[in-house]
C-alpha cells in the first residue's frame, strides 16, 4: 500500500485539512489533529488548516501541493470542497466530487444499492412527523429516524412507540432532508477500504441499542473485535460486498462500509462514510493496525492515494 509513494517529496507541502463549520466539527478537529502529528513523525511537511475560511486561497496563499481531506459531514465530504479543488487544480485525498456526493446522501446510496443488488434495510424518506408516523406502519418498529447528510451518528435516534416519534424527527430535521429506516437488530461490523483493498473486518459490541455517537466518541465501554467475530467465509463476502458498493457509488482512495448483520448473519448495507473518523478511538485505525500498519503508516499510504485521484 506504501509503494505508491517511495518518496515523501512526491506529495509535497500537505494541508491537513480540518474543522469547517459541520455539526461534526469537534470530531473533525481531532482527527486532523491525529492526522497530521501522524504525518509529521513520518517526516512529511504537514500542517494544519482549519476550513472556516477560503480554503482554496488559503491553499494557495501557503503554496501547498496536497490537501489531505479530513473534514466531516456537509461542505466538506459531500463534493463540493472536492469540485472547487479540482477546479483549482490542487490534489487531494478521498473520494471525488461523484462519489462524495453520493456517499453522503444516504438515500442516494440506497438507490445504488438497490442498483448493485446489495442488501440495504428498507427506508422512506420523510418530510415531516406525519411522514415518520406512515412510515412506521410500513416499516414497523422499532425504526430509525435520521438525517439524510449528516455523518458520526448524529441526529439519530432509534424509535420503539409512536410517541416517541415527535422528538426523534425534530433531531434528524434539524440537520435538513430525513430519512426513516427498517431498525435491523445484530451484529454491527464496519469494512475499512483502503486503495482498493478491504481491511480486517471489525464488529462492535456498544453498551446501548445501537453504535451511536456516545459509542463512536465518549463511551468507553464499547467492545471491539478486529478481526471481526465471524466465520471466515462471511468475513470475505462482507469485504466484497464492501468493494462493490464503495467502487459503484464513485468513491475511491480510502473510507469505510458500514453493515448490520441479521440474527441470520445476512449483512445489511447501512451507509458509506468517505472520510471516517480517524481519532485515538476511531475504526479505521484499528483495522490498519491488524493488517499491519501503524497509524503513521497508514496516514502516509492514504496520502499516496491522492498521487492517483488529482494532478
Amino acid at each position: 500500500m506504501l509503494d505508491s509513494v517511495n518518496k515523501l517529496s512526491e506529495v509535497g507541502r500537505v494541508a491537513v485539512v480540518m474543522g469547517g463549520d459541520s455539526a461534526e466539527r469537534e470530531v473533525s478537529l481531532k482527527s486532523g489533529a491525529a492526522v497530521l502529528a501522524g504525518l509529521q513523525r513520518a517526516g512529511v511537511d504537514a500542517h494544519a488548516l482549519d476550513a472556516r475560511g477560503d480554503v482554496i486561497t488559503e491553499l494557495k496563499d501557503g503554496a501547498f501541493d496536497t490537501a489531505f481531506l479530513i473534514l466531516h459531514g456537509p461542505g466538506g465530504e459531500d463534493g463540493c470542497l472536492q469540485g472547487a479543488l479540482e477546479t483549482a487544480g490542487i490534489r487531494y485525498t478521498g473520494s471525488g466530487v461523484l462519489g462524495s456526493a453520493l456517499a453522503m446522501d444516504k438515500i442516494r446510496t440506497k438507490q445504488m444499492c438497490q442498483v448493485l443488488d446489495i442488501p440495504t434495510p428498507p427506508w422512506r424518506r420523510v418530510n415531516s412527523e406525519a411522514d415518520c408516523l406512515l412510515a412506521a406502519d410500513a416499516l414497523g418498529m422499532p425504526m430509525i429516524i435520521k438525517p439524510n447528510s449528516e455523518g458520526s451518528s448524529i441526529g439519530v435516534s432509534k424509535v420503539n412507540a409512536t410517541q416517541e416519534v415527535a422528538q426523534a424527527w425534530a433531531g434528524a430535521s434539524a440537520f435538513g432532508a430525513a430519512l426513516a429506516e427498517r431498525f435491523i437488530a445484530g451484529m454491527e461490523v464496519t469494512a475499512t477500504i483502503l486503495d482498493g483493498q478491504a481491511l480486517p473486518l471489525i464488529n462492535m459490541v456498544p453498551k446501548h441499542d445501537f453504535y451511536d455517537f456516545d459509542a463512536k466518541y465518549t463511551d468507553s465501554g464499547t467492545v471491539y473485535h478486529c478481526p471481526a467475530d465471524i466465520e471466515p467465509e462471511l468475513a470475505r463476502y462482507i469485504q466484497s460486498l464492501a468493494l462493490a458498493a464503495f467502487a459503484g457509488v464513485g468513491c475511491r482512495g480510502w473510507g469505510r462500509v458500514d453493515f448490520i448483520l441479521d440474527t441470520e448473519m445476512q449483512p445489511w448495507l447501512i451507509e458509506i462514510n468517505t472520510a471516517p473518523g480517524m481519532t485515538e478511538t476511531s475504526l479505521v485505525p484499528m483495522a490498519a493496525s491488524a493488517a499491519g500498519l501503524d497509524f503513521s503508516e497508514l496516514v502516509v499510504a492514504i496520502l499516496s492515494t491522492s498521487c492517483e485521484v488529482a494532478s
